[in-house]
């Protein structure tokens, strides 16, 4: 019976960590703790991109750095042109503008969010 058990647990979690490693974009949070702002936080997050995914338009509510662990992501933020970074190279996106990431690598890209944000407001806001 305990192999029976064994063997059903096993597969479980097999499937699970399949399941969570063929996700197209996956978001794992790192960090996040009150800074000297008031009513601010700095949240660290680090996403993962299949080839070929888009993050879909978004806001924050505060800036965020994104710097580019691996492959090649193009970002649009809008009001500008599209910029295309590569592993360590980082951007800027100001507070509220909305934007977009793909992977345009060839194999799964990687990226290091690190955002100054308002404390009890959605991180992610969809946009239109």
């Amino acid at each position: 019976m305990k192999m029976i058990q064994a063997i059903t647990l096993a597969l479980l979690l097999g499937t699970a960590a399949a399941a969570h490693a063929e996700q197209p974009l996956q978001r794992t949070d790192l960090v996040s703790g009150d800074i000297d702002v008031p009513g601010h936080e700095a949240v660290q997050v680090r996403v993962d991109f299949a080839p070929g995914v888009l993050a879909p338009r978004h806001a924050h509510p505060g800036e965020e750095i994104a710097y580019v662990l691996g492959s090649v992501l193009e970002y649009k933020l809008d009001g500008r042109k599209p910029v295309i970074l590569e592993a360590g190279q980082s951007l800027f996106i100001p507070s509220g503008v909305v934007h977009s990431a793909r992977n345009v690598g060839d194999g799964k890209a990687s990226e290091l969010a690190t955002y100054i944000v308002r404390k009890d407001e959605a991180l992610v806001a969809p946009a239109n």
